[in-house]
C-alpha cells in the first residue's frame, strides 16, 4: 500500500501555496491528486524565478513548487470556456475530494461552487481555503498568508518588541498551516462519508488559522481580559525560560518550565548549586523578582565555554531541557532530522531529489512519494482518456 490515502481521488484547484499545500500531503499519503491548471499555469511556478535561481537547475530550479505539487497529476483547462468548464465538473463528478482556494465569488462564477459541485456529486467533500472566512462583511476579499494569517491574526504585533518594527514572516508559514488544516478536515469529513454515504463542505481561513495559532495568547486574553506580556530577554520572568549564547557565539534555549523539578538541573550544569539556598533565587517568585541579575550571571557563566562543553554538560543532566537554535544549515546536518524521517526522496525519472517530508508517519500504511512536481498539462491526455472511460462504462 502507498499511504492511507490511496484510492481516494481528488481534485485540486488551487493557486500558489495554501490548497496545494492540502494537495500535497493528500497526495505524499496516497491519493490521486488532479491539479487542475490554466493555460498560463499555476502563478506558484514562477517561484524560483522570484527567488532569482537558476532555470537549467531543473527540479531544484523552484524548491517551493516542488514542496507543494510533488506526486500530483496536471492537466490544463481554460475555465473561461464552457469546454474546460464542462471537463472540470465531469472530473468531479467521480472525485471524492475537491480542494480549492479560489475566491468565493469567482467558483460562483465558474459553477465550481460548492451547490452547484455538490448537485451532481452528492458524496463529494469540498476542501475550502479562504482568506477571512465565508461569512461577513470581508468573506470575497483576497488574501497572502502574510496578510491574513501573519498581520491581521496576530502574530506578527506579538513577536514585535516595543519600539521595534514588526518581524517578516518565512514564506508559506501560515499557507503550510492552513494546508494542514485542511487536509485534517478533509479526512475526518470523509470518515464522516461511511457514516452518512454524503460528502459535505469543509472549510478554513487563513485568518482563523492564525488565531488558532496564537490561542494561547487570545484565549487568555479573551477569557480573563489579561495580555500574557512579550518577555525581554535580559528580563525573563522565568530566566530558566530564555536564550543564551556560548562562547563560541552559538545560541542556545533553555527551557526550564516546572521551577521545582528544572532550576536544580540548572544550578547543577552551572556549578552553582549555592544558588539553591539564595534567598535572591529560592523560589520562582525571587527569581522573577531578580531576573535582570540572574540573567546577567547566566550570561557571564555561558559565556566561558563553547557550545560543545555545554552541550556534554547539559546532555548528562536528565531534567535539564534545552535545544540548540539551529539555522537551516544545521537543520539539514542533524543526525535526528535525518533519522526521525525529516527527509524524504522523491524519484525524478532518473534517480531522486531529496526533500522535506509531510509531518505525519503511518505504521500500518506507509507513504512515499511518487514523483516530482509535473509539467504544466503533463497529464492532460491521459486524464481525458480516463474520463471517456468512465463515462463509457
Amino acid at each position: 500500500m502507498a499511504g492511507p490515502m490511496e484510492g481516494f481521488r481528488v481534485v485540486e484547484l488551487g493557486v500558489w501555496v495554501a490548497a496545494p499545500a492540502a494537495g500535497a500531503i493528500l497526495a505524499d499519503w496516497g491519493a490521486d491528486v488532479i491539479k487542475i491548471e490554466p493555460p498560463s499555469g499555476d502563478p506558484a511556478r514562477a517561484f524560483g524565478r522570484m527567488l532569482g535561481l537558476d532555470p537549467e537547475l531543473g527540479v531544484a530550479a523552484n524548491p517551493p513548487f516542488e514542496m507543494d505539487n510533488r506526486s500530483k497529476r496536471s492537466i490544463m483547462l481554460d475555465l473561461g470556456t464552457a469546454e474546460g468548464r464542462d471537463t472540470a465538473l465531469e472530473l468531479l463528478s467521480s472525485a471524492d475530494v475537491f480542494l480549492t482556494n479560489v475566491r468565493p465569488a469567482a467558483l460562483r462564477r465558474l459553477r465550481l461552487d460548492f451547490e452547484a459541485v455538490a448537485s451532481r456529486n452528492p458524496r463529494l467533500v469540498y476542501g475550502l481555503v479562504t482568506g477571512y472566512g465565508l461569512t461577513g462583511p470581508e468573506a470575497d476579499r483576497a488574501a497572502y498568508d502574510v496578510a491574513a494569517f501573519w498581520a491581521r491574526a496576530g502574530l506578527a504585533d506579538l513577536l514585535t518588541r516595543p519600539g521595534d518594527t514588526p518581524p517578516f514572516q518565512r514564506g508559506g508559514m501560515g499557507d503550510h498551516s492552513a494546508g494542514m488544516t485542511l487536509a485534517a478536515a478533509v479526512c475526518a469529513a470523509l470518515l464522516a462519508r461511511n457514516r452518512t454515504g454524503t460528502g459535505q463542505l469543509v472549510s478554513t481561513s487563513l485568518y482563523r488559522q492564525g488565531a488558532y495559532t496564537v490561542s494561547f495568547d487570545l484565549n487568555t486574553l479573551l477569557m480573563s481580559g489579561e495580555q500574557i506580556a512579550i518577555g525581554q530577554r535580559e528580563a525573563m520572568a522565568n530566566p530558566c525560560m530564555n536564550n543564551y549564547t556560548a562562547g563560541d557565539g552559538k545560541r542556545f534555549w533553555i527551557v526550564g518550565l516546572q521551577g521545582e523539578r528544572h532550576w536544580p538541573a540548572l544550578c547543577r550544569v552551572v556549578a552553582r548549586e549555592d544558588w539553591l539556598t539564595d534567598a535572591r533565587f529560592g523560589t520562582a517568585r525571587d527569581r522573577y523578582v531578580n531576573a535582570r541579575e540572574l540573567i546577567a550571571d547566566l550570561d557571564a557563566i555561558f559565556a566561558g565555554h563553547p557550545m560543545d562543553h555545554w552541550a556534554a554538560l547539559f546532555d548528562g543532566e536528565p531534567d535539564f531541557f534545552w535545544s540548540p537554535i539551529n539555522s537551516l544549515d544545521d537543520v539539514i546536518a542533524d543526525e535526528q532530522f535525518h533519522a526521525a524521517g525529516g527527509i524524504v526522496d522523491v524519484p525524478d525519472g532518473i534517480s531522486t531529489v531529496p526533500m522535506v517530508a509531510s509531518p505525519a508517519d503511518f505504521s500500518a500504511t506507509p507513504w512515499r512519494p511518487r514523483m516530482v512536481a509535473p509539467a504544466l498539462g503533463a497529464h492532460t491526455e491521459e486524464i481525458l482518456a480516463e474520463l471517456r472511460g468512465i463515462q463509457d462504462r
